[in-house]
């Protein structure tokens, strides 16, 4: 049994309602109008304006300055510490042999200790982003929906006179 019956599965027909559907935004009913222009003469402000408004806001700056701040500090310093056990492991095989406890040697410390910085790692960066940064992104977001509600107003003011 053929799994694939009927005509060609491949083939995209141009009066397919398929085709041309966008990604966003179906099934709003609406078709896409064009800015229209303020009363000043200049065009209405998009949802785009209001990205970039809020991209450009000290808010914003501040938000991606205290992920920089953590993230390229934290990052660097695990690679160092991973290429650190990669060179010892290859360069000084002698040392990453010594014996600790038992069957123990440096070498297996320092794999656990490549995992157990990870799990430290990712629980200091949820820590971070929980402590100093989540409530500020929330309140872009919030304004950033605030805006875009605005927006939907004034756009169903306008249609409706």
């Amino acid at each position: 049994m053929d799994k694939h019956e009927g005509r060609d599965v491949g083939t995209i027909r141009l009066d397919d309602p398929w085709y041309d559907a966008l990604a966003v935004g179906w099934g709003e009913g609406a078709e896409p109008s064009p800015p229209r222009p303020a009363p000043a003469g200049r065009p209405a402000p998009g949802a785009s304006d209001i990205y970039l408004e809020v991209q450009r806001s000290a808010a914003f700056q501040e938000v991606r300055s205290r992920y920089r701040r953590f993230v390229v500090p934290a990052t660097a310093g695990f690679f160092l510490w991973y290429v650190a056990y990669v060179v010892a492991a290859t360069a000084a095989p002698g040392l990453m042999a010594r014996p600790v406890l038992g069957a123990v040697n440096v070498a297996m410390l320092a794999g656990l200790g490549q995992f157990l910085s990870t799990f430290l790692l990712t629980w200091a960066y949820a820590r971070h982003a929980r402590l100093r940064r989540d409530r500020a992104a929330l309140d872009l977001r919030w304004t950033v929906f605030e805006q875009e509600r605005g927006q939907e107003r004034n756009r169903a003011r306008r249609a409706g006179r």
